[in-house]
């Protein structure tokens, strides 16, 4: 009996040790599955909570590295600047600012240039980078494209340059003719002379005020708040009559021809703006006894049928250097020129604000000594297409298109107007 209860008494704690070395081993083996790996430090997601939610709405590319440097987290918009290739962070300024960052612990901002990315023309990227600790092992770089806001600045640096010398020099006129009357007071005919220039230098000064108001208008003016069908036949018609004077001094034909009760949707004002600098641009640059033609018709787009109004001069011309450049504002393909028809050089440049802010576009033909064609190209207004789609016959009088005709004949019919 004895041995036989030692016999029992030893199964009974072989059985218990078995059953305890068997759940250790379970709960061992459990431990080592939720144990991360060396490859799933960079495949698992080990963000802190909420963090994957905050970086997917910011507008900076976002970048969020681990203790050897590993990309655990990028934006899209990283990749697509270049920051992130292989799952490293290629740019070496801002891998030692995250490195010293995961050292220290402090935030640091640095702005740099970057090669864009498929350019082989040396253009940089200006970029706002900024580093900083995301818990005890993760480091978060923010990266802001400052390319243009770097250009608007350069833009309007320029303007203001361009703005105070074009100032200038009609008021520094002003004031030595001025003295010169003063010195000249016993002189009538010296006072007359000194007058007159006067006057000319302050009408430049007041179309050029005017003018910058007008592209201030527009730049920040939304037109299709006030949008509504104009006739473009009315359109023509007042710019024809702003320039009417100045054609007739110097004998210049003004015909106007294409497409009849043409409508299209924008602010009036504007529009008419616009149509009239490019026919003022056509008869300042004409020789004496020559032709300018303004024609409308309508094309048919993908986006809805839009409207075309040429305008051809028999002018200068404009060489092929110049025409990527003729819409800047202040920018003269001849200055002297420009100055002695009293140009200030930002009509061009309110054509294409106006032609932009209502959906369309202005596009230029010419050829040195032989002319230019301006092409004004808008959307119709709907009830305008309605009202085609009822009297097909509207566009019976279309012709070729003035931008691919001969300067010297723009309108398939002109109709002289008195």
């Amino acid at each position: 009996m004895d041995v036989n209860a030692a016999v029992a008494a030893a199964a009974a704690i072989a059985g218990v040790l078995t059953g305890v070395i068997a759940m250790l081993a379970f709960r061992w083996s459990e431990r080592e599955q939720k144990r991360p790996t060396r490859t799933s430090l960079h495949t698992d997601p080990v963000l802190p909570p909420g963090v994957d939610t905050v970086l997917s709405v910011l507008r900076s590319s976002a970048v969020v590295l681990d203790e050897a440097d590993a990309v655990v987290k990028a934006s899209s918009a990283a990749y697509a600047l270049g920051l992130v290739r292989g799952g490293k962070l290629s740019i070496e300024p801002m891998l030692r600012m995250a490195r010293d960052t995961r050292r220290d612990g402090e935030i640091r901002q640095v702005e740099l240039d970057l090669p864009r990315r498929g350019s082989g023309r040396g253009e940089a990227l200006a970029v706002s980078a900024r580093v900083a600790p995301l818990g005890s092992r993760l480091v978060l770089l923010l990266v802001e494209d400052l390319t243009e806001a770097r250009r608007i600045e350069a833009v309007r640096r320029d303007f203001v340059a361009n703005v105070s010398h074009e100032l200038k020099t009609p008021v520094g006129a002003l004031s030595l003719l001025s003295e010169a009357v003063m010195d000249a007071s016993d002189d009538p005919e010296a006072v007359e002379r000194f007058a007159g220039r006067m006057q000319i230098e302050a009408t430049r000064l007041t179309s050029l005020v005017q003018e910058l108001i007008d592209l201030s208008r527009v730049q920040n003016d939304d037109p299709l708040e006030d949008a509504e069908p104009v006739r473009v036949d009315e359109l023509v018609a007042e710019a024809i009559d702003r320039c009417r004077h100045a054609a007739g001094t110097k004998q210049i034909t003004m015909a106007a021809g294409g497409t009849a009760d043409l409508h299209v949707w924008g602010h009036r004002g504007q529009l008419a703006a616009a149509l009239g600098n490019l026919v003022e641009n056509a008869v300042n640059y004409s020789p004496a006894r020559t032709r300018v033609g303004i024609a409308a018709r309508r094309v048919t787009a993908p986006g809805g049928d839009m409207i075309e109004v040429a305008v051809t001069d028999q002018g200068i011309g404009i060489s092929d250097k110049d025409k990527e450049r003729i819409f800047e504002r202040f920018y003269r393909v001849d200055p002297a020129r420009s100055r002695a028809t009293g140009g200030t050089g930002l009509g061009l440049a309110i054509v294409k604000h106006v032609a932009a802010s209502h959906g369309g576009e202005v596009t230029v033909w010419s050829s040195e000594g032989q002319g230019s064609t301006f092409t004004l190209r808008l959307p119709e207004a709907g009830a305008a297409r309605d009202r085609a789609h009822e009297h097909p016959g509207l566009d019976d009088e279309a012709g070729q298109s003035p931008t691919e005709s001969s300067p010297y004949e723009p309108l398939p019919a002109p109709e002289v107007l008195p």
